[in-house]
């Protein structure tokens, strides 16, 4: 498949993307973590760890739920936002995973537009610690912002630490 002209993939650091917001890949108690996580909140400091316990304390007692988004502040980086999503946990999301996974992306999207965004950075959302197969995930990630941005006007950067990864992603996409 051809990667359309609004979107990008790319090869960086997240947490160093000048784009009106960046998704993080979260845990459901919002408070930071590993990975994309944790370096984003180490980046952001102490204003994204304050905006997620405000928002943990007063809409998500319980965590935010798998394929819900969030917003809240930058803090010290670039970008203008972060949007939180809880990815799903593979293989326990059962029959679910592809469907959770797509709720992120769409999802925060979604939190972007509502915002005003022009432009949106994600990493793999569910791929490190959460177990999803990289290049299944790499499939469903892009489908699903081909398909929510035929409808709607946003950019879109994929952003992999990594060459390997960002050579899994364009492989996968590639084959659709």
């Amino acid at each position: 498949m051809q990667v359309p002209k609004h979107i990008q993939i790319k090869i960086g650091d997240i947490t160093k993307e000048c784009c009106d917001a960046i998704v993080n890949a979260a845990n459901s108690s919002l408070l930071g973590g590993g990975g994309v996580d944790g370096a984003i909140h180490r980046a952001g400091g102490s204003a994204i760890l304050d905006a997620c316990k405000i928002l943990r304390n007063s809409s998500y007692p319980n965590g935010l739920e798998t394929g819900k988004a969030v917003a809240t502040t930058a803090g010290n980086m670039c970008a203008k936002y972060v949007i939180h999503t809880v990815g799903p946990i593979y293989p326990s999301c059962g029959e679910q995973c592809e469907t959770l996974l797509s709720a992120c992306y769409t999802n925060a999207m979604s939190e972007a537009i509502k915002l005003g965004c022009k432009s949106i950075a994600f990493a793999a959302i569910s791929t490190g610690i959460y177990g999803y197969p990289k290049e299944e995930a790499a499939k469903i990630a892009f489908k699903s912002v081909v398909d929510f941005t035929q409808h709607t006007k946003i950019d879109v950067i994929f952003i992999f630490h990594s060459q390997e990864d960002y050579a899994l992603f364009t492989s996968a996409i590639e084959a659709l």
